[in-house]
């Protein structure tokens, strides 16, 4: 019976099937599993199914033979090396679609928090800081209106045309960027250059890779409209944390709602945590009940599939099959 490692406990009961079809084994320790544990683990494995925070990289797969696929709980797969895995001729399982309309519900939700002072308020209150003497003033918390502002958006694939979606709600002038011409209901397509000093409100939205790492530099966030407020629920690694402190410093950028980190866990050295106005979240844009099971169930599906010699239902480099 083959053999399948899982990196972690997932939601949803399909973790039970998949037990059924192979001999499966689960790191269930708290924390994350480290690298050397990951090695250790996947020795002699056919299968695996994995996390985000999972690296699997051309070092590790030179030394796992045996290794058939990969099932990762996740849409993005830079954290997999899809070149080397697909010349081993190793199919790639992900899951995309399940959480478009959470992750942009979260984009949303950030992009409020911050242009409302959201988190900053909440911190005033907590640490015994509303007072008589500081009841009430004119400026007494004031932020930035979002309705009738205009919001730009990186990335116009899916999650991004659903941000474009909430934003119409919010009677909001939608512009987008988009690699590829892409023609969207209500959003004026523009360059990049014409974007970030346009908008009042910029949702990064763009997948990670080597044309987008680093995408928004420290060039390009000076280009932005002053006083804008820059939110990102992709991926770390696209905009430049030191550039964007940099511009909160100097008060180029009003505020900023960061969901996605280059380095995560975040370092408590991080530039962007000594700013009241940054709101921060621990890579939660997927974090509901309902999408984590769905997530947790199509990761499986992929194994199942791969198990039983098919294709997977949701393959990140379809090739390996042509």
């Amino acid at each position: 019976m083959s053999k399948v490692f899982v990196t972690h406990s997932l939601p949803g009961e399909r973790l039970q099937v998949l037990a059924q079809r192979c001999e499966l084994s689960v790191w269930e320790q708290p924390g994350l599993l480290s690298p050397s544990g990951l090695r250790q683990h996947l020795t002699g494995c056919e299968g695996l199914v994995c996390l985000l925070t999972d690296r699997v990289d051309r070092a590790l797969l030179e030394d796992m033979p045996q290794l058939r696929f990969v099932s990762s709980m996740s849409v993005g797969v830079d954290h997999l090396d899809i070149a080397a895995l697909t010349e081993r001729g190793i199919p790639v399982g992900h899951t995309p679609g399940v959480l478009v309309d959470t992750t942009a519900d979260t984009a949303f939700a950030l992009l409020l928090a911050a242009a409302r002072r959201v988190a900053e308020a909440d911190r005033f209150v907590r640490h015994g800081q509303w007072r008589d003497d500081k009841a009430w003033s004119p400026d007494f918390f004031v932020g930035k209106d979002v309705s009738g502002a205009t919001l730009g958006i990186i990335g116009l694939g899916a999650i991004g045309q659903a941000v474009a979606r909430r934003a119409a709600g919010f009677g909001m002038r939608v512009l987008a960027w988009n690699r590829s011409a892409i023609q969207v209901p209500g959003v004026e397509q523009v360059s990049l250059e014409e974007l970030l000093p346009r908008s009042d409100f910029v949702s990064v939205n763009v997948a990670l890779s080597n044309d987008t790492r680093m995408l928004l530099d420290a060039d390009r966030i000076a280009t932005m409209k002053p006083g804008a407020v820059l939110v990102n629920t992709a991926r770390g690694g696209i905009v430049d944390e030191q550039a964007l402190a940099d511009a909160l410093d100097n008060g180029l950028i009003y505020a900023a709602g960061i969901d996605v980190f280059e380095r995560e866990p975040l370092a408590m050295d991080n530039p962007l945590l000594r700013h009241p106005r940054v709101v921060l979240a621990p890579h939660i844009g997927s974090a509901t009940i309902d999408t984590r099971r769905r997530m947790a169930d199509m990761a499986v599906d992929n194994a199942l599939a791969a198990l039983a010699g098919e294709p997977m239902p949701h393959c990140a480099n379809p090739a390996v099959y042509s």
